[in-house]
């Protein structure tokens, strides 16, 4: 199953993993919001309520496209945000990661706060 994060005028495809949490924004789409960002990532909100997986994590890789259960929120990082150690992308908290970015994840830098985001199937 593939779907694009759309942010501003920039979209990066992604794949979705075989999760639960994949499954629940897969019947959700499309999803629209508004785009914040935090250090080398964005992150933007839905409505929806998944609970935290045990394969959840507080480091990440690359395009690894997450879920933020406690604020119900899609993240994808590319690269260290505000609190990473050297060598590290590190959330606020264990997330969800629900798929990957096939496109190159820091095409999404020059994305500004405030601009919409649209996550949608392709």
């Amino acid at each position: 199953r593939m779907a694009t994060i759309q942010a501003g005028r920039i979209t990066v495809r992604i794949r979705l993993l075989p999760t639960r949490t994949a499954d629940v924004i897969w019947h959700a789409l499309p999803l629209h919001s508004i785009v914040e960002t935090w250090g080398d990532s964005i992150h933007f909100d839905t409505p929806l309520k998944v609970g935290r997986e045990r394969t959840a994590k507080l480091n990440v890789a690359i395009g690894d496209v997450c879920f933020w259960t406690e604020d119900e929120r899609v993240v994808l990082a590319w690269g260290p945000t505000p609190i990473s150690r050297p060598g590290e992308v590190r959330l606020m908290r264990p997330c969800n990661i629900w798929a990957e970015a096939i496109d190159d994840p820091a095409l999404l830098a020059s994305v500004t706060p405030g601009e919409k985001a649209v996550l949608s199937r392709v």
